[in-house]
């Protein structure tokens, strides 16, 4: 993975928070500053954290045919949230409904740029 890769999927991540932001009445940015730290920090919660607790979850992932996935994206969006001053997230379903406009923004960008 090179640098340009890495910007690319941090720039994307930004633009779904941002996303998520504007369409989620429960999640609130303070600043473009946080939006690109969170970006951040959400690659790198996703990187480390998302991994063990996919690992820790797999039967319930299995049971649930993979929806238990979203709820640990909405964990490690919640995460992010409790870590970084200027980000926060109201309740659970605004997590979730966050992770989803996150990770399809991710998934769509992936497609237009690869």
């Amino acid at each position: 993975m090179n640098l340009n890769h890495f910007l690319l999927r941090t720039a994307l991540s930004a633009l779904g928070l941002w996303i998520a932001t504007a369409l989620v009445g429960g999640l609130q940015i303070d600043g473009p500053g946080t939006l690109v730290l969170a970006a951040l920090l959400l690659g790198v919660c996703n990187a480390v954290v998302r991994p063990l607790l996919i690992l820790l979850t797999l039967p319930a992932t299995i049971l649930s045919l993979g929806l238990f996935l979203l709820v640990i994206n909405a964990v490690v969006l919640a995460l992010v949230a409790a870590m970084l001053p200027g980000f926060a997230i109201a309740g659970f379903g605004s997590a979730l409904l966050g992770a989803i406009i996150v990770g399809l923004t991710g998934w769509i960008g992936s497609i237009a740029f690869t």
